[in-house]
Formats: structure tokens, sequence, C-alpha cells
């Protein structure tokens, strides 16, 4: 399975997906099949100030937990709470229904730093 081409990568392996000046984020398959079942997911609130680099939630699995890391600066505008109330949907589509956050940025450059999809999944295969 292939990531989508329209996403964007981190080395932390969440995906973020520019649609204007908002971006979804969420994590990768390769990162779900690692964390393997998913129990509980704890998001920082709408109306939080992030900062590229920093954790905006995190995510826990019976193997471990996972801070969620954003690679823009910005507002949380969205938070999946569907997500929040069945987390398996990282494991089952965590291109999807299981997206986590969706910012608001004011600078957008920081996707050029990020992987493509082809790069990624060479990278990290699943």
């Amino acid at each position: 399975m292939s990531s989508p081409s329209d996403c964007r990568f981190s080395e932390s392996h969440e995906w973020h997906k520019v649609e204007g000046d908002v971006v979804t984020v969420g994590i990768s398959q390769f990162a779900a099949n690692e964390l393997t079942d998913i129990t509980y997911i704890e998001m920082e609130p709408v109306g939080t100030t992030v900062v590229s680099g920093e954790s905006i939630g995190e995510v826990e699995s019976v193997k471990t937990t996972s801070d969620i890391i954003s690679s823009f600066n910005g507002e949380i505008i969205e938070v999946n709470e569907t997500v929040a109330d069945d987390p398996s949907l990282l494991n089952s589509d965590p291109f999807g229904s299981g997206w986590l956050a969706k910012i608001r940025c004011d600078d957008l450059a920081p996707s050029e730093e990020l992987m493509d999809q082809v790069s990624y999944d060479e990278k990290y295969p699943v």
C-alpha cells in the first residue's frame, strides 16, 4: 500500500496535507503498523497555538506512547473527535477517517522540507 501522493511526510511519521492555509495532520500507515493496536489519543484543543517541532498531542498503543509533532506553526482549528472516540481508526484508515488535527498556518514553506510520497514510501515501506 502506498501513501497518498497529496501528502508530505516528516521523519517522525506524521503526514501533512496542505489545502489553502490549512494543514491536516495525521500519522502514516507505517507509524500505525509500528504502534500496533492504538488504544488512546489525546490532542491539544482547538485554539491552541502550534509551534513547529513541538507536540500537538499523543497516541498510545499497547506498545508505547508517541508524540504527534507538527511541522508547521499555526493554530489548531479542528480536532477529529471521531478518532478520539475510536482510536482504532488510526490503524484501519490513517489517511482518511483517522486524521488528527487541522492547523491554520501563516507560512507553508516547511512543506518543502518534508518528504514527498515516493521518498517516504521508499524509506519506510509498509
